[in-house]
């Protein structure tokens, strides 16, 4: 609000100070905030789905995916990147 003295009457009047960037960019800022949080959170189950999935698994199952049970936590957390370090080519 902007204070503006009014010379006819000498009282003092408040009129609104037009803040639409403002406004806008705060709106913007709450909309990625929300995004952000939501992709997050999608992101944090399916990486618990996933382990919940490896831990179904037996020993022998893991061994032929090529990975151990302590690797479990390893593999949902980076589901890009392969667990015994080779490069994964596709011919």
């Amino acid at each position: 609000m902007a204070t503006t003295f009014d010379m006819s009457t000498s009282r003092q009047t408040l009129t609104p100070v037009r803040l639409g960037s403002v406004r806008f960019g705060l709106v913007r800022f709450g909309l990625n905030l929300l995004t952000t949080c939501r992709t997050t959170l999608r992101e944090r189950h399916e990486r618990r789905r996933l382990m919940a999935r490896l831990d179904d698994l037996s020993d022998m199952a893991l061994h032929d995916i090529g990975i151990s049970r302590g690797e479990i936590d390893y593999v949902a957390a980076n589901r890009d990147v392969d667990p015994r370090g080779a490069a994964i080519r596709m011919t």
